[in-house]
């Protein structure tokens, strides 16, 4: 009887383990680690009114995700990619700016600091202290240090962490998403997985909770080398469904808000045009018929993401380890990106 050998895990996927399993207790350190700077961001946002996210790629993912939880607030917060920003600039006077870059080093950060020198109320979200963007600027710096490893995991957690130190000072409860830190729920991905072993590319959606489906996307994309993207609810209702079929796996995410209903109906047509379909469920709504359910305690704002996105990474991780056989290792692109 032939043994088959069982498949070594890649370098690229063995050093996000280790990220992996150490983000939870740094988001927590960086929540701690970060009051006086979150207060002093607070302060500011709540004296404009208005707020400018930048950044580039998970950054940029990241402030997608919390954008609609400052306008929550009566904050007119826009997030933007930091090259658009440099190309078709939106005027910054009388706004809060926040530059986020995990390295503080991306080539986008040194440019736009170079030629606009900077902007008065200009804050940074970063994890190195030491980088051109925590020397610059008054920074939030996460806890750890840089993450080493190819694709945002733990700098996700770590930056979405640092956003509910600036939140909480502006006087939002923290205590629902201190839980899903302190205690992750364990949700199996198997049969997620098992629905996506057919399709030749995953496209993810959301409503309010956006912004963690395209930072997903941009994982799955990185890690299994396959297109992999990101559409909002209401952009992929508008054309896009056409696409809809046995091979395209599509991933949504649903909170306790206001938008649920919205994904629910989603939900249904895609499972009636055939696509498989994996649903992220924090809604505390029923699961619907057909569709690969991973199911969460009902929640929404931050702690959903810190619920919802552990799981979301270990499928994607899971999803590329199938699929390429050196899985984490980029071969076009670098952990910093250092051109334009």
């Amino acid at each position: 009887m032939m043994m088959t050998a069982e498949k070594k895990r890649p370098a690229g996927l063995v050093a996000i383990d280790r990220e992996m399993a150490r983000q939870h207790e740094d988001a927590l350190a960086s929540f701690e680690n970060n009051q006086e700077v979150a207060a002093e961001v607070a302060a500011s946002i709540r004296k404009n009114g208005r707020l400018v996210l930048l950044g580039m790629g998970a950054s940029h993912a990241v402030a997608r995700a919390v954008e609609p939880l400052y306008r929550a607030h009566g904050v007119d917060a826009i997030a933007l990619p930091l090259s658009e920003q440099l190309g078709q600039p939106l005027p910054l006077a009388g706004r809060t700016v926040i530059v986020t870059s995990q390295s503080g080093e991306s080539a986008e950060v040194l440019r736009w600091f170079a030629e606009t020198g900077g902007h008065a109320e200009t804050f940074g979200l970063t994890l190195e202290v030491g980088s051109f963007l925590g020397r610059t600027v008054p920074c939030l710096v996460g806890a750890g240090g840089t993450e080493l490893a190819f694709a945002a995991t733990r700098s996700l957690t770590v930056t979405f962490a640092l956003h509910l130190a600036i939140l909480t000072a502006f006087d939002e409860d923290p205590t629902a998403a201190l839980a899903a830190l302190k205690e992750p729920e364990t949700v199996a991905i198997d049969a997620a997985l098992a629905a996506l072993g057919n399709v030749a590319t995953v496209v993810t959606s959301g409503r309010s909770l956006q912004g963690v489906a395209e930072a997903l996307a941009l994982g799955l994309t990185e890690l299994s080398r396959l297109p992999c993207y990101c559409l909002e609810g209401g952009q992929l209702r508008h054309g896009p469904m056409e696409m809809l079929g046995e091979k395209i796996g599509i991933v949504l995410f649903r909170g306790k808000d206001s938008t649920a209903d919205l994904v629910t109906a989603m939900a249904l047509s895609v499972v009636e045009a055939g696509a498989p379909l994996i649903v992220f469920d924090a809604s505390g709504m029923p699961p619907v018929a057909g569709a690969v359910t991973l199911r969460f305690k009902p929640a929404s704002g931050l702690a959903a993401v810190f619920a919802m996105l552990p799981v979301a990474q270990r499928l994607m991780i899971a999803f590329a380890d199938a699929r390429v056989e050196n899985a984490g290792t980029p071969v076009r692109t670098t952990k910093i990106t250092r051109s334009e």
